[in-house]
């Protein structure tokens, strides 16, 4: 391929391959040449044509093709990874009894009821609450362990 031989402002440029043609181009095109080829780009990316016009009819077809042309391998990896993690951080919730038990930062009373429940040693206690009835007395305890 023949070399390009290019004078301008920054001095003499020599270029050779057809990339460096394009950017010769640049340089030497007509200021409207490049807003019109901006504008041009700029419409199409922000899809800023009419429905009835060409233009809209091709931007269709483009990504009709694309749609039904894509290799399915590009996308094969796509899918999101699952978590292995349990999203909540309770595992069962307990009912206790209110014997034995003050209020809910009694937490040796909880923890040896929910070893006598469950039979396991180790827990971790998350939450308890308190359940009352209606006239205010503690009817039981709900306890959230992991």
């Amino acid at each position: 391929m023949d070399s390009f031989n290019w004078q301008s402002a920054i001095g003499n440029v020599k270029m050779s391959s057809p990339a460096s043609h394009a950017l010769a181009w640049l340089f030497t095109c007509k200021l409207e040449n490049v807003r019109g080829l901006f504008t041009t780009l700029k419409k199409i990316f922000f899809w800023n044509y009419a429905r009835n016009t060409w233009q809209w009819d091709l931007l269709c077809v483009v990504i009709l093709i694309f749609i039904f042309l894509t290799p399915k391998y590009w996308f094969a990896n796509g899918e999101r990874a699952q978590s292995t993690v349990h999203q909540s951080a309770v595992v069962k919730t307990l009912v206790l009894k209110p014997e034995g038990i003050v209020d809910e930062r009694d937490k040796g009373h909880i923890e040896e009821q929910v070893k006598a429940m469950t039979g396991r040693t180790e827990f971790e206690v998350v939450a308890v609450r308190r359940v009352v009835d209606s006239n205010g007395r503690t009817r039981s305890f709900e306890v959230d362990i992991r």
